[in-house]
């Protein structure tokens, strides 16, 4: 596995576990179709959100924030419809939700979550 690919995963894991301990339930994870992938899939309350997780082991080239643009935006909303269509799930209350982690490999990664991002 690529480097990047092992970070992104830890950033993954990190996330997911910073969202159960904020009393949210992760029901599903790195999900696919056509349209592209949902990092996280997760119940706050009675909202469905759909999590992207951003990693990065530095601020070097810019916060995890910066990579969720307006484009990214619309196809997690797009993402969240079809997963909503593929497991016949009617939910009004979807959001969006960014998490940037930071993990240099030093043993403290940050975390940052930005709910209801778009």
């Amino acid at each position: 596995m690529k480097a990047k690919d092992v970070l992104g995963r830890r950033g993954e894991d990190l996330a997911a576990g910073y969202l159960e301990e904020a009393g949210m339930l992760v029901v599903e994870r790195n999900w696919r179709c056509s349209g592209g992938e949902i990092d996280i899939v997760a119940l706050d309350g009675d909202a469905l959100v759909i999590a992207e997780v951003k990693t990065r082991k530095s601020l070097d080239y810019g916060h995890p924030f910066e990579a969720v643009g307006p484009k990214k935006l619309a196809r997690l909303h797009r993402l969240g419809a079809a997963w909503c269509r593929d497991h016949e799930l009617r939910m009004p209350l979807r959001r969006i939700d960014v998490i940037a982690v930071v993990d240099d490999g030093g043993g403290n990664p940050v975390l940052e979550h930005l709910k209801g991002v778009g």
